[in-house]
């Protein structure tokens, strides 16, 4: 573990994302990936994207795909023959052809008809066919969070860099008009000095997983492979379709679901790097009686070198906050700056002294992020959300979790990305991988 946490990475990195939204866009676009790669798609080409993972994140991510002109899906791939056919079927409505369909990501990665793979698995699977199709010489949009450990986070970001690759995390906040509205003004300076920032997600719903019996899997799922790195267990209906994300085998829970998205905007608006001490408490008080994992209850207190950062969910938890079940507070000495997807408003110390602002939202943020890494297949500039600022993201929410299961104040070494100080802990920034498979790197 020692070795792998000393690596030090070029590139971008949370701090250099601008101090507005069109800077930070800009910012995240300003470095090349060291020379344009061979085969590079002319203006008038389509970009041909494989699906992999076909469940209700991929399919809704390739629809959004799809509303380009400039797109194609020449193959599907899942481990389940009935969420290959909504995929097929999908597609086929969207482009009048019918795309090719597989069950083992291995088989998408040496096709020639690919350019890019949009991965959009469960988490357990994000790590590596994000890294075989950066060194099968595929563009990568993954969805968030990056994956289910920094060891396999730190893999994906080494593997982008080393065969120049564009790698998209699926965080579409990033490119949204407000959040970038948003995040300009905590930039401004208005605020004054902001010592706290507040994350948090009261989901109605985020559910139970059930308490279903162990069973053979359905016919037409590749159950062994589906588990793929993961532990071997029997199949069970409350740990496969969406469920997932309730189990620590497979996920992180809210933390790293929903997570990932609010701490996002919480560190593009702060500008900051990694925190030098995380704590967390939680645990399961309301889904006391069904299978799953992961915390229903969670606060995680991350310290930085100017600010603090809390996190916070409730499943089933309805309004948090100001009210609202999801959102980002910024406090600062002058006013505080309440953002979601439906908007923000600003809310001064003294009217007098500044003014209070509201600003309704639609978001409609999806799109553009798609756009932005299709932009960036043809440029090969580095996305709006890349893989290292994902990275930088995924980790702060995996630190509360192993803040959380570890039982340990965490110490932590933003810059060479390490555990100070505590090797048990450190123990938990990887995890084992079931063979045959194995991690590159």
């Amino acid at each position: 573990m020692t070795r792998m946490t000393r690596r030090r990475f070029l590139g971008q990195s949370l701090a250099s994302v601008g101090s507005t939204a069109s800077v930070a866009r800009a910012g995240a676009r300003s470095s090349t990936l060291g020379g344009l790669a061979t085969g590079v798609l002319g203006a008038n080409e389509k970009i041909r994207v494989a699906l992999v993972g076909s469940g209700g994140m991929g399919r809704g991510d390739m629809a959004t795909f799809l509303q380009f002109d400039d797109v194609d899906c020449p193959v599907v791939c899942d481990v389940d023959e009935a969420m290959i056919a909504k995929g097929i079927e999908a597609i086929e409505k969207k482009r009048s052809k019918r795309p090719e369909a597989v069950k083992d990501f291995r088989r998408v990665m040496d096709r020639k008809d690919v350019d890019a793979v949009l991965v959009g698995t469960p988490d357990h699977w994000h790590a590596l066919p994000t890294i075989h199709a950066c060194q099968a010489g595929k563009d990568v949009y993954v969805e968030k969070p990056l994956a289910t450990s920094v060891a396999e986070e730190l893999a994906m970001v080494a593997a982008a860099r080393k065969h120049e690759r564009v790698v998209q995390m699926g965080t579409q906040w990033r490119s949204g008009e407000h959040f970038g509205q948003a995040v300009e003004y905590v930039h401004s300076g208005k605020l004054g000095k902001i010592r706290q920032v507040r994350c948090w997600a009261y989901l109605t719903w985020a559910g139970d997983a059930g308490k279903t019996q162990d069973c053979a899997a359905p016919k037409g799922v590749d159950y062994d492979l589906w588990l793929g790195p993961a532990p071997k267990r029997p199949f069970n209906p409350a740990r496969f379709h969406f469920k997932w994300r309730w189990f620590w085998d497979y996920a992180g829970g809210l933390m790293t679901d929903w997570g990932v998205h609010l701490i996002n905007l919480a560190m593009w608006g702060m500008q900051a790097k990694g925190p030098t001490r995380v704590n967390c408490a939680g645990g399961k008080y309301k889904l006391v009686d069904d299978l799953s994992e992961t915390p229903d209850t969670q606060c995680a207190t991350y310290d930085f070198p100017d600010f603090m950062l809390i996190w916070e969910h409730h499943t089933r938890g309805g309004f948090g906050p100001e009210g609202r079940e999801h959102g980002v507070a910024f406090w600062g000495t002058e006013a505080k700056l309440v953002l979601d997807r439906h908007g923000w408003e600003v809310i001064p110390l003294d009217v007098k002294k500044l003014p209070a602002e509201k600003h309704t939202a639609r978001d409609n943020s999806r799109p553009a992020h798609v756009r932005d890494f299709l932009d960036c297949i043809r440029s090969r500039k580095r996305p709006v959300e890349d893989v290292e600022i994902g990275h930088r993201v995924s980790t702060i929410a995996h630190l509360g979790n192993v803040a959380l299961r570890s039982g340990r104040s965490i110490r932590w070494d933003a810059e060479h990305e390490r555990v100070i100080g505590d090797e048990e802990a450190a123990k938990w920034m990887s995890r084992p991988y079931r063979a045959p498979w194995k991690l590159p790197g």
